[in-house]
C-alpha cells in the first residue's frame, strides 16, 4: 500500500454510542456513506469476534462494483474510546481498489465524539492503476469527508442523509447547466459563427460599426467562456449566483431593447433569462444548507 493514506476526522456533537450506532448499524451506515449503495452483515455466531460483510456500489444505472469486508479488533478504552478495524476488498476489475486496510475511531469529550477514520488500499492494473490512482485518491477522500459532514447534520440537525445529497446534487446540477450554457453562449453564436443578430444587438446597443462589432462579439464570446469555467470552482459559485441575480433582468431589458422582435420568438430571451434568474435565486437558497467538507480535518492536527 505505498498510496498515502486517506485521513478524515471530524467533531459530532453528540454521545459516542449514537456515532456507534449510525457508523455500525449497516441499514444506517449506507444511507449516510456515499462509497456504499448497499451494506448487508453476514450470520456471526455469538462468540466469534469479526464481522464479515458485503458491500455494493453503483457506478451509473446497470453496474455496480460488490465486494467483501470485516470489521474486528472492536476495542474499549477506560477512557471510553472505542476503535474498529476494517478490512476489505473485490474481486471485481471495474474497481481500481484490489484491498484495503484502514479503522474508525470514535474519541469522546465534554462537546460530544471525535470521529475519524484513516484507510490505505492497494490498486490494481500496475503502473496504470497507480498513475490513476492520482485522480481516483483525493476524489476517495473528497467522498468520504462530504459523507462524514452529512452525517454529522443527520445527527446534530436530524435532517435526513437523502435529502441532504438531493440537495447537493441539485445545487451541482444548476452550476453544471449555467457552466454549459455559458460556454455554448459564447463558443457558437458568438466564437464560432458570429451569428449576425448578436452582432446586430451590439451595434443597436453601442456606437461600434459592424466589422468593429463582429470582432468585439468575439471578445464578448471568449469573456462568456471564461466566465462558464468559473462556475466549476466551488468557492466562486456563491458570487456568480449572486451576479447573476443582479444582472439577467438587465441582460433580459438589453435584448429587448436590441432586438424587440426577439421577445417574440419561440425560447426567447424573456423566457430564457427568467429561466435562468428563477434558478439563480433557487440555487443561493439550496447552497444556504449544503453538506461540504469544510467541516472536516483531512490531516491529523489540521484546523478544520
Amino acid at each position: 500500500m505505498a498510496g498515502k493514506p486517506i485521513y478524515v476526522e471530524i467533531e459530532i456533537q453528540d454521545d459516542i454510542e449514537r456515532i456507534w450506532e449510525y457508523s455500525q448499524n449497516p441499514k444506517l451506515h449506507e444511507q449516510w456513506d456515499l462509497r456504499f449503495t448497499s451494506i448487508t452483515y453476514n450470520d456471526k455466531s455469538p462468540e466469534e469476534e469479526m464481522q464479515t460483510f458485503t458491500y455494493s456500489t453503483k457506478v451509473m444505472p446497470g453496474i455496480q462494483v460488490t465486494g467483501w469486508g470485516e470489521s474486528k479488533g472492536t476495542h474499549e478504552k477506560a477512557s471510553g474510546e472505542k476503535t474498529s478495524a476494517l478490512h476489505f476488498g473485490t474481486e471485481q476489475l471495474l474497481s481500481p481498489i484490489a484491498e484495503g486496510k484502514g479503522y474508525w475511531k470514535y474519541i469522546p469529550h465534554e462537546k460530544g465524539t471525535t470521529f475519524l477514520t484513516q484507510y490505505n488500499y492497494d490498486v490494481r492494473f500496475g503502473v496504470l492503476g497507480k498513475w490513476g490512482d492520482r485522480l481516483f485518491r483525493p476524489v476517495m477522500g473528497w467522498g468520504t469527508a462530504l459523507s462524514f459532514d452529512v452525517l454529522k447534520r443527520w445527527v446534530e440537525a436530524g435532517e435526513s442523509p437523502k435529502t441532504q445529497y438531493r440537495r447537493f446534487f441539485a445545487f451541482y446540477a444548476i452550476c453544471f447547466l449555467f457552466a454549459f450554457v455559458w460556454m455554448y453562449q459564447g463558443l457558437v453564436p458568438k466564437f464560432l459563427t458570429q451569428h449576425p443578430l448578436e452582432i446586430s444587438m451590439l451595434t443597436q446597443l453601442s456606437p461600434l460599426t459592424a466589422g468593429q462589432a463582429s470582432t468585439a462579439i468575439i471578445w464578448v464570446g471568449m469573456a462568456e467562456m471564461l466566465f462558464a469555467c468559473c462556475w466549476l470552482v466551488p468557492k466562486l459559485q456563491k458570487r456568480l449566483l449572486q451576479l447573476q441575480v443582479v444582472i439577467f433582468p438587465f441582460l433580459m431589458l438589453s435584448a429587448i431593447i436590441a432586438a424587440p422582435a426577439a421577445a417574440i420568438a419561440p425560447f426567447n430571451v424573456i423566457t430564457l433569462n427568467v429561466t435562468l434568474w428563477i434558478l439563480s435565486i433557487v440555487g443561493l437558497l439550496l447552497l444556504e444548507q449544503l453538506p461540504s467538507t469544510k467541516s472536516c480535518k483531512r490531516k491529523r492536527g489540521e484546523a478544520a
